[in-house]
């Protein structure tokens, strides 16, 4: 059952949340063991809710779920991102998106993990440990929303919510063979303890097995929030039941935005999707080079993320009430938090400007072409000890406070070579605020998935249902 269905069931009695909730409970007391992809549990308080709440006229009545520990605050709950510093924080107060995930009738059961403080493309926190793949344990589940990932690619929830900062949703997707949407900048609740994250960049939304689960989700989720930084009118009952009218225009693009070696597999997922387009009469245009410099986006992308670190860590000082060290983080937090103390106020604007020009630029190719076909990440899920740094590198890492801004540029850029390598088609959507969606369409000879990516103009998730469940229905989905 997808979680449309168990809803569905809740509602006409053929199955009660608690029987629902206490499956879920068996299945991660089994399964998650072989993950490690939860970081604390709520399951006498799932308990008592499936017994007492009113699930009536809910749309996902009495569904379980663990939410991602990073944001996503509950109050009194638990919620680390993924940091030795926060191993005992209890959040004051729920954000507006939990909020808004209860009033659907959702019953949380505890957090997944991720990467300290969502930072990497895996999912490797040292205060939790690895999280596995399912398919493969020697791999790693991706991140940030490795976690969320690891439990519905196992079926031990239907769906997961999750958030992407520059990937963190359809990257765990790609690997997990799930659907993974990023929707468009202002579409779902921000709130009230952030509401601009990196600038707008990081939303919240989910991993999910079905097109119904995801459309019902962001119907259900979206909001005119007026007194955000980034309100975005709603779309209409009728927008989420759109079908296509007629061909699309679709640019694909097969090579890395930052010139990175994209894999054979990953091209072979795109020329599976295209073969499928075309033979249901869309346009395909092959475009030889990315609409935005990729390698000047991430330099701006480097540029807020550190800013906005290092104002989290003044955050935090004025909390703890004294100043961090390196030994309160790892070392790829220390290495930001540095470079952000540094960056010129005039700097971090003229990124933010240049943010708003990759919107325009990616508006006006829209007027051509309707959709971005892209891979969503370049290979398939990492060995545990693949994106590793060397020991020199490490060692230059902790001292960089003693660099300057240039040297600690050119140590931020090669401390996530690696990674960008691997995920390099996903931060870009970040950035202009389009919706982007991871769909599961591709498994290499060795049985590992790998997803491709759609993106289109900002506000046209409805675009989107509408090709994802042109693949679905036609079994193209793995």
């Amino acid at each position: 059952m997808d979680a449309t269905q168990m809803a569905q069931n809740v509602r006409s009695k053929k199955i009660s949340p608690l029987e629902l909730v206490k499956e879920v409970i068996q299945k991660t007391e089994s399964i998650n063991p072989k993950l490690n992809a939860i970081t604390s549990q709520r399951f006498e308080k799932g308990l008592h809710e499936a017994k007492t709440r009113d699930f009536s006229g809910k749309l996902f009545a009495g569904v379980p779920i663990f939410l991602k520990d990073l944001g996503q605050e509950q109050k009194g709950e638990p919620s680390t991102a993924g940091s030795k510093l926060f191993k005992d924080y209890r959040a004051k107060i729920s954000d507006y998106y939990v909020q808004k995930l209860e009033e659907l009738g959702f019953i949380i059961l505890g957090r997944t993990s991720t990467p300290e403080f969502g930072f990497k493309n895996i999912s490797d926190s040292a205060l939790h440990g690895n999280v596995n793949l399912p398919d493969d344990l020697s791999r790693n589940a991706g991140g940030s929303s490795g976690g969320a990932a690891a439990l519905v690619a196992t079926d031990v929830i239907p769906l997961a919510p999750a958030s992407d900062g520059g990937g963190s949703i359809r990257i765990p997707a790609s690997f997990n063979g799930l659907i993974g949407l990023k929707p468009s900048r202002g579409r779902v609740p921000v709130g009230p303890n952030s509401y601009r994250g990196w600038q707008g960049a990081s939303v919240q939304f989910a991993l999910t097995k079905t097109v119904r689960d995801t459309r019902n989700l962001l119907q259900g989720l979206q909001v005119y929030q007026i007194e955000s930084p980034f309100p975005l009118a709603t779309l209409s009952k009728a927008d989420f039941q759109k079908k296509l009218k007629k061909p699309l225009k679709i640019a694909v693009q097969l090579e890395s935005p930052i010139g990175g070696i994209v894999s054979e597999d990953a091209k072979q997922a795109v020329k599976k999707a295209v073969s499928f387009l075309e033979q249901k009469g869309h346009h395909i245009t092959l475009i030889d080079k990315s609409i935005i410099d990729g390698i000047e986006a991430m330099w701006t992308y480097y540029i807020i993320t550190s800013v906005e670190t290092a104002a989290m860590f003044d955050k935090i000082e004025h909390f703890l009430k004294r100043p961090v060290t390196i030994d309160d983080m790892e070392v790829m937090s220390w290495v930001l938090y540095q470079m952000g103390q540094n960056i010129p106020a005039k700097n971090y604007t003229k990124a933010i400007s240049q943010w708003d020009q990759y919107s325009q630029l990616m508006a006006k190719f829209h007027q051509e072409y309707d959709v971005l076909l892209s891979p969503t990440t370049a290979d398939v899920a990492p060995k545990h000890e693949q994106l590793l740094l060397t020991n020199q590198q490490l060692d230059c890492l902790k001292n960089s406070e003693h660099f300057s801004l240039k040297e600690q540029k050119e140590l931020v850029w090669d401390m996530f070579s690696k990674s960008l390598d691997l995920t390099p088609f996903t931060q870009q959507a970040n950035m202009t605020g389009q919706p982007s969606i991871s769909l599961p369409i591709y498994r290499n000879q060795g049985g590992l998935a790998l997803g491709i990516q759609l993106t289109v103009a900002k506000g046209r998730e409805d675009l989107l249902f509408s090709i994802a469940e042109m693949f679905e229905k036609n079994q193209q989905f793995l």
